[in-house]
């Protein structure tokens, strides 16, 4: 299997300002406490699991936000970006050169970037982001909202409660929903199962359709025209982000909504979705790693972060074409 590594060197430098004017404007942890003067050079290494859109912008939201508190701060950030093609194998290569190369931090974008981070190491601190369910990923019992060890980071979800209302005021008459993801993804199988009690409740029966990779994602789809779902729910999966004009191919033409778990794939095969931004998940990350390289926090003590703006969106054309009426309060996504 060809193994695909996108690297993308990035370095943020600081404004060039004079010792002299900064000098007690903004002195580094380490010099506020009389220890020896903190690192002003970072290198961070950045495993991201696949290429897709919201993948995607929350990196570039973690790289911004750091080059924005080290231009501000007079610290320097080299990012070592690397994309794993979809491939937790490739994850695995990836953050072992990140910790043979003793990388500062490890930026871990999706849950197979994040659990190959943490079995890779447990000293480097590792901030992860585009996860749905942090105790899910990685097996963690009796949940506190914080690891306890060298992992911390954003998480992708938007309340699955509101998403499977969502469902019911688009499609009240709907009786069945597929229920379409990725079978290796964990923490889709942890959506699809809130989701069917969630949806449950709202008196509509649920039935998975998962595939193991690209290859069979159009059958599986097509097996949701056969069994005559009333409408689809494909959450935050990062290989039905990959693929979503197959999916589309299939349940459009047969008049099957699609309820989203995230923009990107509503853009690609959805017709509305409970939109967060990936991008501020990201700049919430790069937050999180400046805190821990350059404030000394531990991540071990930091409590993950969310969303804490959630939008209606939806795509107009494609929910016409399956004859979906939109209630108010929905916004138009717009595509290029």
């Amino acid at each position: 299997m060809n193994k695909i590594f996108k690297k993308v060197a990035a370095v943020a430098l600081a404004g060039v300002l004079t010792a002299t004017a900064f000098a007690g404007c903004s002195k580094t942890e380490g010099e506020k406490n009389g220890n020896e003067p903190a690192k002003t050079s970072y290198k961070i290494g950045i495993c991201q699991l696949v290429q897709h859109d919201a993948l995607d912008a929350a990196t570039k939201g973690f790289m911004d936000k750091l080059n924005e508190l080290g231009a501000a701060n007079n610290i320097t950030f080299e990012f070592d970006s690397q994309n794993a093609s979809g491939e937790a194998t490739n994850c695995t290569t990836i953050v072992s050169n990140f910790v043979s190369n003793q990388v500062d931090l490890i930026m871990a974008n999706a849950t197979d970037a994040m659990a190959a981070a943490s079995q890779a190491t447990a000293d480097i601190p590792i901030v992860a982001t585009s996860i749905t369910d942090y105790a899910t990923g990685l097996g963690i019992d009796n949940w506190t909202g914080k690891t306890g060890f060298n992992v911390t980071g954003s998480s992708d979800l938007a309340p699955l409660a509101d998403q499977a209302a969502m469902i019911k005021e688009l499609c009240p008459d709907a009786k069945t929903v597929g229920i379409l993801y990725c079978s290796a993804e964990k923490n889709s199988k942890y959506q699809s199962d809130v989701m069917q009690q969630e949806l449950t409740k709202l008196g509509m029966t649920c039935k998975e359709y998962t595939f193991v990779d690209t290859n069979d994602v159009t059958a599986v789809t097509q097996q949701i025209v056969s069994d005559k779902c009333d409408v689809v729910f494909a959450p935050t999966d990062n290989t039905a982000a990959s693929n979503t004009e197959a999916i589309n191919n299939v349940l459009e033409p047969a008049k099957i909504p699609v309820i989203a778990g995230e923009e990107g794939i509503c853009k690609g095969c959805g017709i509305a979705t409970l939109s967060i931004s990936y991008y501020s998940i990201g700049q919430a990350a790069g937050q999180m790693a400046y805190d821990i390289l350059v404030n000394g926090q531990n991540p071990g003590d930091m409590e993950i972060q969310y969303a804490t703006e959630l939008t209606k969106k939806y795509m107009p054309e494609r929910a016409d074409a399956v004859g979906v009426t939109i209630p108010d309060g929905y916004e138009a996504i717009i595509t290029e």
